[in-house]
């Protein structure tokens, strides 16, 4: 069972609290999908119509100043995936995994935990497919580093 939007604010990435006040810390919105057959199950015009939505938003994320990064992703099939065998990093060709959807764009964004949930809810509304949001940790746990 997933975690519910009450619990999440409270942890943090590293299961350091904050408060949930004002404070703009940075999220990252992850955007997942089939991108393999996207263009077989949508229609130009659903295609059409969410990729404006995704410029619009980059554009009043822009100019909010709360955009930090944003990037749509290159279909999985393009994917090199290093794995580390016998001491020697060794490259294939495709995805880490062998799953039906894979990360296909986000925005990185420094906003409060409210403006976080407002953006990645508009995201849903638009793309009709549940999506990630994930705060970005300031720093390792404390346990490692000293």
């Amino acid at each position: 069972e997933g975690r519910h939007r009450s619990d999440w604010r409270e942890g943090g990435a590293y299961g350091r609290g904050r408060t949930t006040g004002g404070d703009a810390v940075k999220y990252m919105i992850m955007m997942f999908g089939d991108q393999n057959t996207m263009v077989e199950t949508k229609t130009p015009e659903w295609i059409r119509n969410m990729i404006a939505f995704m410029k619009d938003l980059n554009r009043e994320l822009e100019e909010s100043g709360e955009l930090v990064d944003s990037q749509g992703l290159v279909d999985p099939s393009q994917a090199t995936t290093v794995r580390f065998q016998d001491g020697t990093p060794i490259p294939t060709d495709g995805p880490f995994a062998e799953a039906k959807e894979s990360l296909a764009g986000y925005f990185i964004i420094d906003a409060t935990d409210e403006r976080a949930m407002d953006v990645a809810s508009r995201i849903v509304a638009t793309i009709g497919e549940p999506i990630e949001v994930r705060r970005v940790a300031d720093a390792p746990p404390e346990e490692y580093t000293s």
